[in-house]
């Protein structure tokens, strides 16, 4: 039996990305604007580990890299890959026996292995940050173990990639475990060359070190959402947890986020590197990506068309095909909502609108839920998803939206948590959309061809919701109880106009 949890017409895409710590295996559901993780897998091999010493990889390292590589390449066979990309990094390029490595490889994956530039791993990073954001603006850095990648973005266009060897495994083993040294390699390093200066756009921080970082600030801050994508960290708090992490002792630190012994080590080195790059650029905030040199690698795939798309309506609307009764209704509920907006004079911005739309898409993705707690689990799922393309404040507005279309009203308001990432604004617009998309369902039982023949128009502190003849046999108390509803929250009085029938269910604000 086919699985109907999965898009149609594609095919998976493995990625297997062999870097100077760990080598990984990302097989993706298909090549797509917001691709999504079928599988993932992650070994640390530590391939980097003595390199700066011995200018070679290790041999213990390199077995434990092709036993690693027999497994994904079953792996991706298993998961029936209509392709593979294998790439490697730093730590192959730069040792001695790293094309004997590379021949190896190759055999067992049954592909190429393309083993990268320190120029193609910016750009490609780079290319994974206008994969994951909206218009990103500002400097990419991405950490590996062997090296660092910087790469400007200016409204998402490389304008500049530089490649540096201070990656977090190299870094210790240059220094030797001393920190003091490590930190002057960094600033030697960095010292040779001008950073940009950011004036207050921000620095996106790439690797698993750095996601580490951002998960010890979340624990520290007790922070409501467990999304590292898009997660924003001051420059002065992330600067003062850098120099908190380079103490002799951060276990207290580390034990409630769950972070790897191995990340754990390199915590130290990775805050050095973080501390230096947001001083010189005067960063206003660092801004976590979870999409790097692998979905950069996809995003390269794309035709042009597709890379145009806007990555978090992509995404939403595949959610769409996957969860709600219809998608053709998800669409309807776009132009609906565009139509009510305008009748109510409200002025959006580009943001509000394709969040706006993004929750029309996701409205119904909680029917099977029981009525009981459709709301709460439509807004754990859209709290927690892997969508790209939206700052977390926007996330927690789409998931109130949705919890409020779908909540009823014995239902009591959601957790504080998620309501303090927004300003009162954006409760109020999650509100009111919400409210609007309740009244869209009642209206057409989620079906597609009644929302069409519908219209709003606000006259004299009234809004009146229209009904062609057809739907108007749809007319009844609880449509009048949910227009009253929307109308009250933006201070107007609610009528139904039915053609041929006149007007019913004038209420006051």
């Amino acid at each position: 039996m086919p699985a109907q949890g999965r898009l149609p017409d594609v095919r998976p895409i493995g990625v297997i990305d062999i870097g100077s710590n760990s080598v990984r295996l990302v097989v993706y559901e298909g090549l797509n604007r917001s691709p999504t993780p079928l599988y993932n897998e992650k070994t640390l091999c530590g391939l980097g580990e003595g390199l700066a010493e011995t200018g070679l990889l290790a041999e213990a390292s390199i077995e434990r890299a092709l036993d690693t590589l027999r497994r994904y390449r079953a792996l991706s066979d298993q998961l029936r890959c209509e392709s593979v990309l294998v790439f490697a990094t730093a730590a192959t390029r730069d040792a001695s026996n790293g094309a004997d490595f590379v021949a190896e490889a190759s055999r067992i994956c049954g592909v190429p292995v393309d083993v990268i530039s320190g120029t193609q791993e910016a750009h490609l990073t780079a290319l994974g940050v206008v994969s994951g954001f909206h218009a990103p603006d500002g400097l990419v850095g991405d950490l590996g173990g062997g090296s660092l990648e910087l790469v400007e973005l200016n409204g998402g266009v490389v304008t500049s990639l530089q490649s540096f060897p201070i990656g977090a495994l190299r870094l210790r083993d240059r220094s030797g475990g001393n920190l003091k040294k490590a930190r002057d390699i960094v600033e030697s390093t960095l010292d040779a060359i001008e950073l940009p200066k950011l004036n207050g756009r921000p620095f996106y921080a790439i690797g698993g070190t750095w996601r580490a970082f951002a998960k010890l600030h979340m624990a520290t801050i007790d922070y409501p959402l467990r999304v590292l994508h898009a997660y924003r960290i001051k420059s002065k708090h992330a600067i003062a947890l850098a120099r908190q992490m380079q103490r002799s002792e951060i276990d207290h630190l580390t034990g409630p986020a769950a972070v790897s012994n191995q990340r754990v080590a390199l915590l130290p080195y990775g805050a050095i590197v973080l501390e230096e790059v947001l001083k010189r650029t005067k960063a206003r905030s660092m801004l976590i990506s979870a999409l790097g040199v692998r979905e950069g690698l996809l995003f390269s795939h794309l035709d042009e068309a597709t890379k145009a798309e806007d990555p978090l309506l992509s995404a939403t609307r595949e959610f769409a095909i996957l969860r709600s009764r219809s998608p053709d209704h998800a669409r309807e509920l776009c132009g609906w909502t565009d139509q009510l907006f305008a009748a109510l004079g409200h002025r959006e911005d580009p943001e509000h609108k394709r969040i706006r739309h993004a929750a029309c898409w996701l409205a119904d993705i909680g029917w099977r839920a029981h009525a009981d707690y459709r709301g709460e689990q439509s807004l754990n799922i859209v709290a927690n998803a892997g969508f790209i393309g939206i700052d977390h404040p926007g996330r927690a507005v789409l998931a109130l939206t949705v919890y409020y279309c779908n909540a009823s009203l014995s239902d009591a308001e959601p957790g504080p948590g998620l309501r303090h990432l927004v300003d009162l604004n954006g409760v109020q617009r999650a509100a009111v959309l919400g409210a609007a998309l309740k009244l869209a369902y009642r209206l057409s039982a989620s079906m597609p061809g009644v929302l069409s023949r519908t219209r709003f128009e606000v006259d004299d502190g009234v809004l009146r919701l229209h009904l062609e003849p057809e739907p108007a046999s749809l007319k009844s108390d609880r449509i009048d109880a949910r227009l009253q509803r929307l109308a009250k929250l933006v201070g107007l009085q609610a009528e139904t106009v039915t053609a041929g029938t006149g007007r019913s269910g004038i209420s006051s604000a």
